[in-house]
């Protein structure tokens, strides 16, 4: 029997689960959220024929990702003037006689099926999520995560280790270190005090990570040198790291619990039925 690896199975389970959900999702491109069209609204006709909003729905999930490269603005535009382009082939190609042919016979026993599958999950997966289902699946995601030390700094970045002294002099004089970076500092942090924010080992190149680390809270630096020049750093808090916010990977939570479900449906049918995949290797 023909088998995928895991990972490559997964992988294409859920592109298939987003093709199958993405009309719910986007088929009213182009319209406000106060404003959703009919399914059966008109929106051109080709030959006496008409193409629906439906249609542009359709339209939209077969293109995917793809039509990312568009602007928003002309997706709509885009995609009705394709199925115009489509309707009339397809007219085209009937008077030819080519929807009496074998192959338009094989293809269009494929394009069913595929249209079956997508609505048999457009249905399935209809249902809300419960939200207990979906914390289980958080908590479950990041049982494991092992935190990491977060520093929190400022830096005055100088030409110059005798300007960066000089900094340390007005430093060590009484100034505050905010007013200091908004003053000499050279880098793009400069007008906001030389605030780096929150950063891990690996953010930053090492020598200004290692002198970060290596002060007290509240502290500043001796002058040290980076490919950038010369920097004057105050640690302000450190901190260990915690994992993103439910509400911040809840779509991404929300679709890693929609293949798992996807999963087990097609593995429940699987079961279900006789199937036999000639000259395949194991």
């Amino acid at each position: 029997m023909l088998k995928l690896k895991s990972k490559h199975l997964s992988s294409l389970r859920a592109a298939m689960l987003g093709s199958a959900v993405v009309f719910s999702m986007l088929g009213t491109v182009g319209a406000s959220a106060q404003e959703v069209p009919s399914p059966t609204t008109v929106i051109a006709t080709v030959g006496g024929e008409n193409i629906t909003q439906a249609d542009l729905g359709y339209a939209l999930e077969d293109m995917g990702e793809e039509l990312n490269a568009i602007p928003a603005a002309e997706r709509r535009g885009f995609l009705v003037q394709m199925l115009v382009d489509m309707k009339v082939m397809a007219q085209a190609a009937k008077k030819a006689g080519m929807s009496d042919t074998a192959t338009f016979a094989s293809r269009k026993a494929y394009l069913e099926d595929r249209a079956l599958r997508r609505a048999y999950l457009q249905d399935v997966m209809a249902t809300e999520i419960d939200q207990a289902e979906l914390q289980a699946a958080y908590e479950e995601t990041f049982k494991d995560f092992e935190p990491k030390e977060m520093l929190r700094a400022r830096h005055v970045l100088v030409a110059s280790e005798d300007d960066a002294k000089s900094v340390i002099a007005e430093l060590d004089n009484g100034r505050d270190f905010v007013e200091v970076a908004k003053e000499k500092s050279t880098g793009p942090s400069g007008p906001n005090g030389g605030d780096l924010g929150y950063f891990s080992e690996g953010d930053m190149v090492p020598e200004f990570y290692d002198a970060s680390r290596a002060l007290e809270v509240g502290a500043y630096s001796a002058p040290v040198q980076s490919q950038f020049g010369w920097h004057v750093i105050k640690l302000e808090d450190r901190r260990p790291s915690t994992p993103p916010a439910f509400e911040q990977v809840l779509p991404q939570i929300r679709q890693r619990v929609m293949v798992k479900k996807f999963e087990k449906l097609v593995e429940e049918l699987k079961a279900n039925a006789d199937i036999q995949i000639v000259g395949a290797s194991n």
